[in-house]
């Protein structure tokens, strides 16, 4: 487990494909985005050409995840990135085992989460218009935790934005469509990755986690494919 970070939308992204690329074992960390920033799936070819002039005048900055999936709006909430060698080949079965313990935390924390039933070939360009099997839906409809994969030599990136405070005016200005609705006040936003690092580790019991900042030289090795552009 890595220590929740807060860094600019390039530098988050990379450091995910770095650890797809080269973690032996299960990884798991949460972040923080410096302002709001628009990721666009990997696969995403075309999206709206609003959202260029929104990036223009500063509105939000755009980048690309490694993973699937559409864009995300990361603004007042919490991201997650989850590396898995040995995931079930089963796409759905890994989307169900990797999203457990995030139903299982949030239980504890009062807040119950189902997965979503929406065909996933629902056209939209933002992530949370629709619910799939993949991602993850509170008692009121709205969908809280939107995942999407990215699958590498056998390896899964599985990437998950978990909608807190999503901010009104902003939404609206991207997405053109009224903005979900907040999460309950009873979620303690500031302690929200340490209770969901616990449920990993409960449901996880057989991994060995500890909490593991990168080092020196792994740093510098991500500094390098950054200054590159070649950690995508």
């Amino acid at each position: 487990m890595l220590p929740t970070q807060q860094a600019d939308g390039h530098t988050q992204m990379a450091l995910d494909a770095w650890l797809l690329k080269h973690s032996n074992g299960p990884v798991l960390r949460f972040y923080r985005w410096d302002g709001p920033w628009l990721s666009l799936g990997r696969h995403q070819r075309q999206w709206p050409e609003h959202w260029n002039e929104l990036a223009r005048r500063g509105r939000i900055s755009l980048v690309r995840r490694p993973s699937g999936g559409r864009a995300v709006l990361h603004a007042g909430g919490l991201t997650y990135a989850l590396i898995w060698p040995d995931a079930p080949r089963r796409r759905q079965e890994a989307y169900r085992q990797a999203c457990q313990w995030l139903i299982d935390g949030f239980q504890d924390l009062g807040l119950a989460l189902h997965f979503g039933s929406d065909s996933a070939g629902a056209e939209a360009n933002n992530c949370f218009a629709s619910a799939t099997v993949a991602d993850l839906v509170d008692p009121s409809g709205v969908k809280r935790v939107g995942s999407a994969q990215r699958w590498q030599n056998g390896r899964l990136l599985q990437h998950g934005e978990i909608l807190l405070d999503p901010p009104a005016a902003l939404w609206e200005e991207v997405f053109e469509e009224a903005a979900p609705a907040a999460a309950p006040a009873r979620i303690n936003r500031l302690e929200l990755d340490q209770r969901l690092r616990q449920s990993l580790i409960q449901s996880w019991s057989r991994c060995p986690w500890q909490m593991q900042p990168l080092k020196a030289e792994e740093v510098q090795e991500l500094e390098v494919e950054l200054a590159s552009g070649s950690a995508l």
